[in-house]
C-alpha cells in the first residue's frame, strides 16, 4: 500500500494533507498553483523551496507535540515515515543528493528535552531516501526566547547571529524540521548556510502552521 506500517490507508486519508502548499514557503492555499504566495513574491525566503507534508492542525499538532514534549518517538516515527512518502510522491531525489541537516537545538534545549525532534526526523528521511545527513553542519551559538509568541518580524530579529554553519561548499542542502510556523527559523539557517558556501537550500518538514 506504500503507507508507513503503523497507519491503515483510511486514517492516512483523513489526514490534514498540505496538498496545494506554496512552492517556497509551503503556506497552505485554497487551491494548486506554481506561483509562489503574496508574501514569498514581495520578500523571498532564503531558501529556494519547503515541502510540508501535512498542515498544523488536528490531530498532526498533538502528534507533534507528544513527539516533542512527551518523548513519544512512535509518534515522531510515524510523521516521519508520512514526510519520506510526501517526498516519493513529489518525485523522490536521487540517492546522495542533498545533505540533510537538522535544524539544531541549542545544546541547553537539548539537555533538557532528552534529544532533538529535527535530527530523529532527519535519520528516518535519510534512510528512507537514502541521502546523507550531516547533522553538526550548523550550530545554534545563541539560545534565543521561546519564539511562539512572537510576530514574523520579532522571529527574524531574535534569531540574528543565532546560527553557524561550517563549510557547505557545493552542497545541495535539504535542511528538516518538525513544524515551520513563519519561516523565520529556516530562513536564518540557509542564510548562514549559503554564506557558507552552499549551492542551494531546501526544507522539508512535517507540517507548515496555517
Amino acid at each position: 500500500s506504500g503507507q508507513p506500517r503503523d497507519l491503515c490507508t483510511p486514517c492516512a486519508n483523513d489526514l490534514p494533507w498540505n496538498e496545494h502548499g506554496c512552492p517556497r514557503c509551503a503556506m497552505p492555499l485554497p487551491d494548486a498553483q506554481s506561483a509562489a504566495c503574496g508574501h514569498c513574491l514581495s520578500k523571498a525566503p532564503h531558501f529556494a523551496a519547503c515541502v510540508a507534508a501535512l498542515r498544523y492542525t488536528y490531530p498532526v499538532r498533538q502528534l507533534i507535540s507528544r513527539f516533542k514534549f512527551n518523548a513519544d518517538l512512535a509518534s515522531g516515527r510515524l510523521l516521519s515515515q508520512l514526510l519520506v512518502q510526501r517526498l516519493i510522491t513529489l518525485g523522490a531525489p536521487a540517492p546522495g543528493e542533498f545533505v540533510l541537516v537538522p535544524v539544531p537545538l541549542h545544546p541547553r534545549r537539548r539537555s533538557e528535552r532528552g534529544f532533538n525532534q529535527a535530527e530523529r526526523i532527519a535519520r528516518i528521511v535519510a534512510h528512507g531516501l537514502r541521502q546523507n545527513l550531516q547533522a553538526g553542519l550548523v550550530e545554534r551559538v545563541r539560545q534565543t526566547p521561546d519564539q511562539k509568541n512572537l510576530t514574523a518580524a520579532a522571529r527574524r530579529a531574535n534569531l540574528r547571529g543565532a546560527f553557524r554553519a561550517g563549510s557547505c561548499a557545493g552542497l545541495r542542502v535539504a535542511l528538516i524540521d518538525d513544524v515551520v510556523t513563519t519561516g523565520a527559523t529556516a530562513d536564518a539557517i540557509s542564510a548562514a548556510m549559503l554564506t557558507a558556501g552552499a549551492r542551494e537550500v531546501r526544507v522539508w518538514c512535517l507540517a507548515r502552521a496555517i
